[in-house]
């Protein structure tokens, strides 16, 4: 995410706790949150896929994804 969004999110709560936002001011959150959080969901995502497993015999396996 860009550094500029991020920074336009912690103005937004910074400012939510001084004065009530407008309506348009809280979609803008909304909107920006629901991006900020899909796009720490895909890297988590990219570690685990990353992420193995030592067994103490030695063996290696990689991660299976719940479904």
């Amino acid at each position: 995410m860009e550094k500029a969004k991020v920074e336009r999110i912690n103005y937004l709560a910074r400012e939510s706790k001084v004065r009530e936002l407008t309506a348009e001011e809280k979609a803008e959150q909304a909107e920006l949150r629901k991006e900020y959080l899909a796009d720490i969901r895909a890297s988590f995502g990219g570690m685990l896929d990353n992420t193995v497993i030592k067994r103490p015999d030695g063996s290696v396996e990689k991660l299976k994804k719940n479904k």
